[in-house]
């Protein structure tokens, strides 16, 4: 007890940013930083005009960022009595992150829209923030731990619950400040979570979490694209059967299709068939069989790391965020590195980030080529 009144008063001494979406995670994340004494404030990042006819998306149905979402955000910081700022994001989110959403799926690559949030706004422009406020840390709701590496330097690991696990989406934080951020539920489950919020009466203690793409209402991304380019831009092309070369159909625009997939292809063969490869430059999308989806190698660019790698050493490598992750050994080349894998993965995509780890330490990642 001596010791938990000791933190409490050190942390009093503590001002803490909490980037609140509205949600569970972040709500508790803000009370639990009050319970173990910081001085807390609240902030909300409005990145989207809902009031707009911008996107289909019915506000706070599974969603973030909408202005029922800020609604929920406040609520939590009047209940915990903590001061609350809404800073206007829109043209940040804009650029960092639905122009690259777009540009990427027009050049036949799938984007991961929520790395580009983290790297760009919640732990770049939120940390401007943080210092202009004088505050002394940054706090997400984000399931992720943080700890000393083996350097002696403040790393991010993963979570205690393997299934909520944020990670994957973290991989383009500055090393450097690491040390200034504090991911406060890392070390719950999420039913544990919940728990804790009811039993503290934070108000969203029963919404449902956020699922897809924030931005992208039902009718899908492709019309998101659609809507945000304008029809004239999107240009048709072929798709055809590898290795042949056949031409199986004609299709109205590459935004439509994403490597591995099924359903949607608008062909008939004898065998399933599958999107082996989408081709920005000729706008054509070749397809083959399942077999045709494995690959034992790629190469990613524009790599952040987080802490030292050694050239050829093996690390576990997600692919993709629901990727359960496979040992592959990473070479350094010219602009990036070549990552080898030890079994074949399937469907490797361009736009998709390579994350690697050693042991449950996030180590880094960079984008497929």
């Amino acid at each position: 007890m001596e010791q938990e009144a000791e933190n409490i008063q050190n942390n009093a001494k503590k001002r803490v940013l909490v980037a609140m979406s509205g949600g569970v995670d972040s709500s508790v994340a803000a009370a639990l930083l009050k319970e173990q004494g910081y001085d807390v404030v609240g902030v909300t990042m409005q990145v989207w005009d809902y009031s707009e006819d911008q996107c289909d998306i019915n506000e706070g149905n599974g969603t973030c960022c909408s202005s029922i979402d800020v609604d929920d955000a406040r609520a939590v910081a009047d209940h915990l009595d903590i001061p609350f700022y809404v800073i206007n994001c829109e043209e940040e989110f804009k650029v960092n992150v639905i122009d690259d959403f777009v540009n990427s799926y027009l050049e036949g690559k799938t984007p991961i829209p929520c790395v580009n949030c983290n790297s760009f706004l919640k732990f770049d422009f939120l940390i401007q923030k943080m210092k202009e406020l004088n505050c002394d840390y940054l706090a997400t709701g984000h399931y992720a731990t943080i700890t000393t590496s083996r350097t002696g330097q403040a790393s991010i690991v993963t979570s205690a619950d393997d299934w909520k696990d944020q990670t994957y989406f973290l991989f383009g934080i500055q090393k450097e400040i690491i040390s200034s951020l504090l991911f406060p539920v890392g070390t719950w489950k999420k039913p544990e979570l919940r728990a804790y919020a009811e039993e503290k009466g934070l108000p969203v203690f029963n919404k449902k979490d956020s699922t897809g793409i924030c931005f992208v209402g039902p009718s899908g991304y492709a019309a998101f694209v659609e809507s945000q380019v304008g029809k004239d831009k999107i240009r048709p092309g072929q798709i055809k059967l590898y290795p042949s070369g056949e031409v199986m159909a004609e299709h109205h625009g590459i935004h439509n299709f994403t490597y591995g997939q099924r359903k949607g292809l608008g062909v008939s063969y004898n065998e399933p068939l599958y999107v082996m490869k989408v081709d920005g430059e000729t706008d054509t999308v070749w397809l083959c069989e399942e077999n045709d989806l494995y690959s034992s190698e790629l190469k990613i660019n524009n790599v952040n790391l987080l802490d030292e790698i050694v050239d050829g050493e093996v690390l576990n490598t997600k692919i993709r965020f629901a990727h359960k992750g496979a040992d592959a050994r990473f070479e350094k080349c010219e602009d990036g590195f070549v990552v080898k894998f030890s079994q074949p993965q399937r469907s490797i995509t361009p736009g998709q980030a390579a994350v690697f780890y050693r042991d449950q330490q996030l180590l880094g990642g960079g984008w497929i080529l």
